[in-house]
């Protein structure tokens, strides 16, 4: 049985056509979700105008006018209270919600550049990484973003063959792997699947009614549904906090090595 507990979940979102698959997804999440009394708090991303580019003007004061330093100039704004108001308020959306979506379209095998450019911005040193001024001790499963559920909702042009196991554009989890293990789980949020629906420019009216039936149920499961199996960092399978100890995953390279099977 899904979840009776109200929580808060942010929705982000990156398209900006308001006919798109995506901005539809975005609508049945909003209606899912506050039916079943969750608060939700939406950045339209194309909508707020959103400062893409992560870069000197986002400093207000510098620890080094004379050369941009990010991790450091990120670590002074965010200690200091200096970072640009846009900025701020969505770390404040972040630290209320207990869940966190990201909904897009798969853009040459990632997200569009406006998405990737709130990361840029809003995941700062002290808060994303480098938690507790501890460097690398707290991140993979720990970290600033710890005890909150993330997870992708991406509309794919392709057909689904092509991001299968042995599909030419390889499968979408492994494509998707830098933003589920990297962005999200980094931090310390615990990640579901990701939800995807293909063929998203050629929808009609039945194949969309399934979709929407499908991703109801997700979102019904948002706090229940078991996440992807991530090793921690510092749950014993990495040692040194670096490399898998050889008697996990044996024989196993590469990005599946990472997750529990």
């Amino acid at each position: 049985m899904p979840s009776t507990t109200r929580k808060n979940v942010l929705l982000v979102y990156a398209h900006p056509e308001p006919t798109s698959a995506t901005r539809h997804l975005v609508e049945i999440a909003i209606q899912t979700l506050e039916a079943q009394g969750h608060t939700v708090t939406l950045s339209d991303l194309y909508g707020m105008g959103w400062k893409a580019v992560f870069d000197a003007n986002d400093f207000r004061t510098r620890v080094n006018p004379e050369r941009l330093a990010f991790i450091d100039e990120s670590g002074h704004a965010y200690a200091t209270g200096s970072q640009t108001p846009d900025v701020e308020r969505e770390q404040a959306k972040l630290r209320a919600a207990d869940a966190v979506i990201l909904l897009f379209p798969l853009w040459w095998f990632g997200m569009p550049a406006m998405m990737k450019g709130w990361i840029d911005r809003v995941w700062a040193f002290g808060l994303a990484y480098g938690y507790q001024g501890a460097g690398n001790a707290y991140r993979y499963g720990e970290g600033g973003f710890a005890g909150k559920r993330a997870m992708l909702a991406v509309t794919v042009g392709g057909p689904q063959i092509d991001y299968s196991a042995r599909g030419i554009n390889g499968p979408l989890e492994q494509l998707l792997f830098p933003i589920t293990h990297g962005t999200l789980f980094f931090p310390g949020m615990q990640v579901l699947p990701t939800f995807a629906t293909y063929n998203a420019a050629r929808i009609d009216a039945g194949r969309m009614a399934a979709i929407e039936s499908a991703w109801r149920t997700s979102l019904r499961d948002l706090f229940d549904a078991a996440p992807i199996a991530f090793r921690t960092q510092n749950g014993g399978d990495y040692p040194d906090r670096h490399v898998l100890a050889e008697a996990v995953a044996p024989g196993r390279t590469g990005l599946e090595a990472h997750i529990k099977t």
